[in-house]
């Protein structure tokens, strides 16, 4: 008999209606660039209903598979500290580690895209990761913006996408060791390969009920990954995840025509068209990665308007920017948007907080900088925590 066949899948979480056409257009550009896998979209509960109804009407089109889930919070007694409200919820991201149906499987953020080639070729690397492991990229820690809310640490000497260069750097990322400097250790949970397993997932979801450390993590889920798989991952080239900045701050590494996955941190390219001088993005340098973005919605488009796809036509134009450019009223929209500052008023733990309900909502989640998650423990059986319509911690739509 012959070997079986492995099974692979990407997965990818929403909780906002305004990561809607992020998450139509990471579908679209996976099944462009010739992917053969399914896309598992995890989606909260308190996902609007329009939102939903366009996931559904996409399935059939772009290789979709609808998970609904709940919201995953800390337990009661933890006060978390986050560097931007945007990361609230973030910690849902974790769920994905539950669809043990598949050998290994690739999440993707919803503020991706994919392009040049196939990104199936990331799956070559399940065979080299232990079970325990995942595969990740390196957080860029240069702050060339001088953000204060990073650690001293972060400077562009202490990054682990300095020392390479192209184009070893697509084959040959710096691996961390556990003596390592500590900067080494973190990673970017924007994209992860791993193999889900029950005995994983109940090891993830015990350390999340017991450990301590769930107040000092400034990135909720990307901190905990980091700290979980601490010395038990294996860093992929940048290729796979191309952070939109990286494109000015590591030319030792980037050429456009070598991206495979870009992500699209900080603000969004569907809140805010490319400005007449090429303008866009949160520091206004993001025009050509942003152009590549509505390219790839125009395409999608294109093809809609040629079939039956007016129904969800109307739904996703409602979540993208206006051809004329004006502002879309929707807060969750203006949250991700170039001229918000994603990371206003938070300050580290141990700092003076207070509570700021102007503060910026963000990314897929509206917690405060520093706050209770006032939520029961998870569940049994690994089902996590039963998040009622009314529950304090759901996050409003």
């Amino acid at each position: 008999m012959g070997e079986v066949e492995k099974k692979y899948a990407y997965t990818t979480l929403i909780t906002r209606a305004s990561y809607l056409a992020g998450v139509i257009i990471l579908a679209h550009s996976l099944r462009k660039q010739g992917s053969k896998y399914p896309l598992l979209v995890y989606y909260t509960n308190g996902l609007k209903q329009d939102a939903v109804r366009a996931l559904e009407l996409e399935a059939s089109r772009l290789n979709l598979i609808l998970r609904p889930c709940d919201l995953l919070l800390p337990r009661a007694d933890v006060q978390v500290h986050l560097i931007a409200e945007r990361f609230g919820d973030t910690w849902t991201k974790l769920r994905v580690f539950d669809c043990t149906e598949y050998d290994t499987v690739c999440y993707l953020d919803a503020d991706m895209a994919i392009f040049n080639t196939n990104m199936d070729s990331v799956f070559s690397k399940a065979d080299q990761l232990p079970h325990d492991w995942i595969a990740a990229n390196h957080a860029c820690v240069c702050n060339l913006d001088k953000d204060e809310w990073a650690p001293e640490d972060w400077t562009k000497e202490n990054c682990a996408y300095t020392p390479i260069s192209h184009p070893d750097a697509l084959t040959h990322p710096t691996q961390g060791k556990p003596d390592s400097r500590p900067t080494y250790h973190l990673l970017n949970s924007g994209m992860f390969l791993y193999h889900p397993s029950k005995v994983l997932w109940d090891d993830m979801l015990d350390f999340f009920n017991t450990t301590d450390k769930l107040g000092t993590y400034k990135f909720p889920d990307q901190d905990f990954l980091a700290d979980f798989f601490r010395n038990r991952w294996l860093s992929l080239g940048w290729q796979y995840n191309a952070l939109k900045t990286m494109r000015y701050w590591h030319t030792n590494i980037w050429r456009d025509d070598e991206v495979v996955c870009l992500h699209y941190i900080v603000d969004k390219p569907w809140a805010a068209r490319v400005g007449a001088d090429g303008a866009a993005g949160y520091k206004g340098r993001d025009g050509e990665s942003h152009t590549w973005w509505w390219r790839e919605y125009a395409e999608w488009m294109e093809q809609r308007q040629a079939g039956e796809g007016d129904e969800v036509l109307d739904i996703v134009s409602k979540y993208v920017a206006s051809e004329d450019g004006s502002e879309n009223s929707d807060p969750d929209m203006r949250a991700i948007g170039s001229k918000v500052q994603a990371f206003a008023g938070n300050k580290a733990p141990g700092a003076s907080q207070k509570d700021d309900s102007s503060a910026s909502q963000g990314e897929q989640g509206n917690a405060s900088g520093a706050h209770v998650m006032r939520k029961k423990h998870l569940g049994e059986h690994g089902h996590g925590p039963v998040v009622h319509p009314n529950g304090r911690g759901k996050m409003p739509l």
